[in-house]
């Protein structure tokens, strides 16, 4: 059998360095399920892996896209089997790595056919929002789909935008497409949960995000100010410094914003680990109980 370690947690636990461990141990290659790290424009606040550790072992979906290309997670599903299915004719073992629980879940189980999205739909929804805010889309969500609404995250507007778009384009609740069914995969997940304490991951979160400032964050989303409307760039550690640059708050402001709402988002990536698949959790520093369970030395 073959199998497929998956390394999830939320952001700021290590997840990088044990990936590149285990991956260095069992001879293997590491398949990215962050999403945001696909794109070649965002480094630093992505906390995407530098040069060495891309060069210690091949990554896979790291650096692929331009941050102007949309990449569905149907389309990450499908080309992230192809590329397993590649690996599997001459290994044992590959790695999946990130904390897009969305993506992890699309390659272990499988998502159900969504209707492809028009143009027109994506643009209505764009705009939509572009006027309206968050309060646009959880209004006309609640509207379209009260079901999907109740259980939602309501702050989250990525999910909130997909389940629109979705129930404009068909004309049916989002929640009618959402059957859960796992489909069979030819390999076996085993679930890798790196997790901490909350003081001690708030404490990694507020010491990333200052090296982040150190190593160019501002000037990095200077740089993509051009592109601020695209639905990659609505993201921790950018959005942020687009309110900065329109004068709408300060750099210190701005600095303190980043660490809160990177925390939100931890907190966010935990429920959702919690809730959705067979993890076994583990400190980062339990390498003796990593390696048992990962079956490495």
């Amino acid at each position: 059998m073959k199998h497929l370690i998956v390394i999830g947690g939320a952001t700021a636990t290590g997840k990088t360095a044990l990936a590149i461990r285990l991956a260095q141990q069992f001879g293997t290659e590491i398949l990215s399920a962050d999403s945001r790290q696909f794109y070649r424009e965002m480094n630093i606040g992505t906390a995407k892996p530098g040069p060495e550790e891309l060069a210690a072992v091949k990554h896979h979906f790291v650096d692929s896209l331009h941050v102007t290309d949309s990449f569905s997670v149907g389309e990450y599903e499908r080309d992230a089997l192809r590329i397993l299915n590649d690996l599997f004719r001459e290994k044992d073992v590959a790695l999946l790595v990130g904390g897009s629980g969305l993506f992890i879940r699309a390659v272990c189980e499988g998502l159900d056919a969504f209707p492809d999205i028009s143009p027109e739909t994506r643009a209505f929804v764009t705009e939509g929002e572009q006027a309206g805010g968050l309060f646009w889309l959880q209004q006309e969500l609640a509207r379209l789909d009260p079901g999907y609404f109740a259980v939602v995250d309501r702050q989250n507007p990525a999910r909130l935008r997909r389940a629109l778009e979705v129930c404009i384009e068909s004309g049916l609740p989002f929640s009618g497409f959402l059957h859960y069914e796992k489909k069979p995969r030819p390999f076996q997940p085993r679930y890798l949960l790196l997790d901490l304490p909350r003081p001690e991951l708030y404490t990694r979160i507020e010491t990333r995000v200052d090296a982040m400032i150190s190593a160019g964050l501002e000037e990095e989303a200077r740089s993509l100010l051009p592109y601020r409307r695209l639905p990659a760039l609505r993201t921790v550690g950018y959005e942020e410094w687009f309110d900065f640059f329109d004068g709408k708050t300060t750099r210190e402001e701005t600095i303190v914003r980043i660490k809160q709402h990177s925390r939100n988002y931890a907190k966010r990536q935990a429920t959702w680990f919690r809730k959705h698949g067979d993890w076994s959790a583990f400190h980062p520093g339990d390498k003796a109980g990593i390696a048992a369970f990962s079956g490495g030395r």
